[in-house]
């Protein structure tokens, strides 16, 4: 289930040559629950949050609204059951610009190895890394149907929803 946005999205795009990262990876590492166990630079970077400020942290700090549920229940349904997650995400920034990453998760054991054994997963792992301007267009018009209708089916839409739904 959607929450509220941590921040006002203000619907600018930053790219990875923004924040000159051209070529990088950005990588977190997830307790079983998603919280934040592990930052890279880059994330730290891209995400505009300081490292201290996303540890501890559950990953959907950097959750935009403009995201389908069911693009995370898919996810997770993936990752949980020991199965490997690849997807377009669309992440929002701590200053409400946006960025969207090539998002490869694996489930890892306690030791931080890679494992597709469901009782044996302690967290996830997640490797980023910058799309294509085409497979962000085809994500884009995807995710912005899904969004809309999952908007419209509910009964009760919050103000941030309302919101979102009229840019869509």
């Amino acid at each position: 289930m959607a929450r509220e946005p941590s921040v006002t999205p203000i619907w600018e795009e930053v790219r990875f040559k923004d924040e000159n990262l051209s070529k990088k990876h950005l990588i977190t590492r997830t307790d079983k629950e998603g919280v934040i166990t592990f930052a890279s630079k880059a994330f730290s970077d891209m995400s505009g949050y300081l490292k201290n400020e996303l540890l501890n942290t559950p990953h959907n700090i950097v959750r935009h609204p403009f995201m389908p549920e069911a693009a995370f229940m898919d996810l997770w349904e993936s990752i949980l059951w020991g199965g490997e997650w690849r997807g377009l995400i669309m992440n929002l920034r701590k200053d409400g610009r946006y960025f969207w990453v090539d998002t490869k998760i694996n489930p890892i054991d306690k030791n931080g190895d890679l494992t597709n054994n469901p009782e044996k997963i302690a967290g996830f792992v997640a490797v980023m890394s910058e799309p294509s301007r085409a497979d962000v267009k085809v994500a884009k018009e995807m995710y912005k149907s899904i969004r809309k209708s999952e908007l419209l089916e509910k009964r009760e839409l919050k103000p941030w929803e309302k919101e979102l739904l009229e840019r869509l």
